[in-house]
């Protein structure tokens, strides 16, 4: 079950976290990966992996916010059957202590980007007789988070993006989906400890695990199994839908 054979799959953001969780885990799945970070050495180490677990990859030096710059990426490859838009940034900061060089950043990234790479890939699904995409979203989309305020902005963004996509290309056999998870343990949480609480990592990483019900944050595969199954023959009833995978955050916490 849940196999991509024979699929070829492109991963955005897929040289870290839950991007390069993806890639990894379809790969093993039998899809040939497409690997698309920003950071050119990040894409080649997460496509090496790949190959030498045996499996099939390219990697891509690709700024998702460069529209012809996606375009270019995306007719190079040609034939479709999945898209994973995992590249994103995040933030801290109110609404009125948020910059507009920041606000503009997460809204390239986090909502142009989806948007630049949906068009490039639509027409290919098209030419291809169907495809499954895949948005990251947030539980920030849906819930109210403290000092989120740019970053809720562009999640809200994407599940909107994933519901019209959904219901405008239904003829077209391509589904379209969303996924939100909470606290996921990837680098970038690594990097914020780092950065805003120097010698008390410890102490806050476990104050972060603890606000999610089910006590610890996710671990990236766990993420990118969710998404293995949504993007799988297994799922084809399915698309319209944000799948919250929060460790019960947005039900649980009363």
């Amino acid at each position: 079950m849940f196999r991509l054979n024979n699929r070829i799959a492109l991963v955005t953001g897929g040289g870290s976290g839950i991007g390069r969780a993806v890639a990894l885990t379809f790969a093993s799945s039998g899809a040939t990966v497409h690997v698309l970070d920003v950071n050119r050495e990040s894409a080649a180490k997460t496509a090496d992996e790949i190959s030498r677990n045996g499996g099939n990859a390219v990697s891509h030096a690709c700024d998702v916010t460069d529209q012809q710059e996606v375009m270019a990426v995306f007719r190079g490859i040609g034939k479709l059957d999945i898209l994973v838009n995992s590249a994103g940034v995040s933030h801290i900061g109110k609404a009125d202590t948020t910059s507009e060089e920041d606000f503009d950043r997460l809204y390239q990234v986090n909502v142009k980007g989806v948007y630049n790479c949906l068009f490039a890939a639509i027409p290919l699904m098209k030419e291809n007789g169907g495809g499954a995409i895949l948005n990251l979203g947030s539980i920030a989309a849906v819930v109210g988070l403290p000092d989120r305020f740019a970053y809720s902005m562009s999640k809200g963004a994407v599940q909107a993006m994933t519901m019209s996509v959904a219901k405008d290309y239904l003829r077209d056999n391509i589904r379209c989906n969303s996924v939100s998870p909470a606290r996921v343990h990837t680098p970038f949480v690594d990097g914020f400890l780092a950065k805003n609480y120097p010698g008390q990592e410890q102490e806050m990483f476990q104050k972060l695990s603890q606000t999610q019900p089910i006590g610890r944050m996710a671990k990236p595969d766990e993420i990118a199994k969710l998404i293995l199954y949504l993007c799988s023959d297994e799922a084809s009833f399915i698309t319209g839908n944000d799948y919250p995978i929060d460790g019960g955050f947005t039900k649980l916490n009363n």
